[in-house]
């Protein structure tokens, strides 16, 4: 911690950079889709749309959230498939289940 001294006031206590907020974002980024995908499956049936079975859906609520939310509403909003641009959006989605993994971990270490 940075103590500095302001103008004719008490100590003003300054952290160097924000420990907790890592942590907080990854916690976001880990429960947040989850927590979308639960509403999608219980008020609309765009993942059953989207995905054959179950079982798929499960497994992205489990290891890739984002990627899984995004297939199913680019799978929803176009043609019933996704293509061209979509996959991009799915791709970006893909990186953001990597990175909030890898946030978790450098946050560990």
């Amino acid at each position: 911690m940075l103590t500095i001294r302001a103008q004719n006031t008490r100590n003003v206590r300054v952290c160097d950079h924000a420990c907790t907020m890592p942590c907080f974002a990854a916690l976001l980024a880990l429960i947040g889709p989850r927590v979308a995908l639960i509403g999608v499956a219980l008020f609309s049936n765009i993942l059953s749309r989207a995905f054959d079975s179950w079982f798929l859906p499960l497994i992205g609520f489990i290891i890739l959230p984002w990627t899984t939310l995004a297939y199913a509403i680019m799978w929803d909003i176009g043609t019933h498939r996704v293509d061209g641009f979509e996959w991009f959006i799915v791709v970006l989605a893909f990186l953001a289940d990597l990175a909030s993994y890898a946030g978790g971990r450098a946050a560990r270490d």
